[in-house]
């Protein structure tokens, strides 16, 4: 009788060409089906909450599948987290109900954005933040992202090549603030995200922390529903999945 798990998954997608399976390059997804094949004896096809891009990585992504085996999930957990690379750790695997879909059952998406705002570059954990080394207009950056709040159409931050039946996305948090030391951090939730919109908004914020754009002018970007409008897409390393929220 087929049974039906969920996974909360953490991983560093620093050497990985993102979530999904890739005909060319090693992904999370396939990485984690191929262990789930040794301990079950069977293809299993893991449906992940969303995509995220090469570089990008993620402390609570979720995924769900469906496979026909006896093995618990605490011992599904443990046999995984032995198989998979230290890049890529199980943090909780747990029976979900029929017809769960980590996609499609998400309620909302926690993202968060990290930049390392100093004179020098930082060796350790520079995979995980973009560098920028002169100084930025927190405040101002704070005031940018309050603007994104509430229902709004997203196209200008949406890349090419990703068509949707429509680009309005419903944004419940967005935050810029000092983190600890010399770094920063946007926090977004939304209902769904576009194709690098998070990234897209967040070379946005930081051209306003750099005195080039000013808050005021975020309407009027949105407004335009225009990408080539709009700054540069920032660097895939920032990024991380923080949470997925369910019903």
């Amino acid at each position: 009788m087929d049974s039906h798990f969920k996974l909360v998954i953490e991983y560093d997608g620093t050497e990985y060409c993102g979530w999904q399976c890739q005909p060319n390059g090693r992904s999370i997804q396939q990485t984690i089906e191929t262990a789930l094949a040794r301990m079950t004896r069977q293809t299993v096809s893991l449906a992940g909450s969303g995509r995220t891009d090469s570089g990008v990585h993620a402390l609570g992504q979720v995924a769900s599948f469906t496979c026909d085996t006896t093995i618990t999930p605490e011992a599904l957990q443990k046999g995984m987290n032995s198989l998979l690379p230290d890049d890529i750790v199980i943090r909780a695997c747990e029976p979900a109900p029929p017809g769960f879909h980590a996609r499609f059952d998400a309620r909302s998406k926690t993202y968060r954005y990290t930049i390392h705002n100093a004179p020098l570059p930082a060796a350790i954990g520079r995979q995980y933040a973009w560098w920028i080394r002169t100084p930025l207009d927190v405040p101002a950056m704070a005031a940018a992202a309050a603007h994104l709040v509430g229902r709004r159409d997203f196209k200008t931050f949406e890349a090419a090549g990703s068509p949707r039946s429509h680009t309005i996305r419903h944004i419940t948090h967005a935050e810029a603030r000092h983190g600890p030391d010399a770094y920063l951090t946007f926090d977004v939730a939304a209902d769904g995200f576009l194709r690098h919109m998070v990234r897209n908004i967040a070379g946005t914020l930081v051209a306003v922390g750099r005195g080039t754009l000013s808050p005021d002018q975020i309407p009027a970007l949105l407004e335009a529903r225009d990408r080539s409008l709009a700054p540069p897409t920032a660097p895939a390393q920032g990024l991380c999945l923080v949470a997925v929220r369910y019903a």
